[in-house]
């Protein structure tokens, strides 16, 4: 046997790239443009409400993480995003070929440069910056483009690795695990 066979939905380099950084801008963009009208066009005392109360936009400038924790730790929260950036530019994406992985890189380039931005160019200072969160759902925290695209990264990631079972390279784990695996003797061979 010459090892696991590759699943379909193997990419070149070059595809891998070009669609993870596609996905990237494209959701970089998105969140961008919609924190610039966040910022235009939403009063923090009188926030609009949408779709009968199941969505509120709601302007915060958010100095820390999701639901607002680690307020105090802004400078560790940047830099922590930029060695998450350049972990994915660096070590992940290079040995990504599979169709899932690099929608769910370019999803996670997305939100981390989108809440990255906020953190170096808003204000109160360069990499003190507050995070533009706006959108609010009952019982749960105020987010933004960027969190949400972290959020469906982190999804199709959990999909690939325990659904799925598919690596970066689009190699099925499942028969790693089957080839690893002893075989049982044939029942009445003693």
């Amino acid at each position: 046997m010459n090892g696991p066979t590759p699943r379909r939905g193997v990419l070149t380099a070059r595809a891998a790239w070009a669609l993870a950084l596609g996905i990237g801008a494209v959701g970089y963009a998105v969140d961008f443009g919609t924190k610039e009208l966040a910022l235009a066009h939403l009063d923090p005392q009188n926030p609009p409400v949408l779709l009968g109360g199941l969505l509120r936009l709601q302007l915060i400038r958010n100095p820390g993480a999701a639901f607002s924790m680690g307020e105090d730790f802004t400078v560790v929260l940047t830099l922590v995003s930029v060695a998450a950036l350049a972990g994915v530019l660096a070590w992940v994406l290079p040995r990504t070929r599979h169709v899932g992985w690099t929608v769910g890189m370019g999803l996670l380039l997305a939100g981390i440069l989108g809440n990255l931005t906020d953190r170096l160019i808003r204000p109160p200072a360069p990499l003190h910056g507050h995070v533009i969160d706006f959108f609010q759902v009952p019982n749960f925290a105020i987010f933004n483009v960027a969190d949400i695209c972290i959020t469906f990264a982190a999804i199709t990631i959990i999909w690939l690795v325990v659904i799925t079972q598919v690596d970066l390279n689009g190699t099925s784990t499942k028969e790693e695990k089957a080839v690893d695996a002893p075989a049982a003797a044939p029942e009445g061979d003693a």
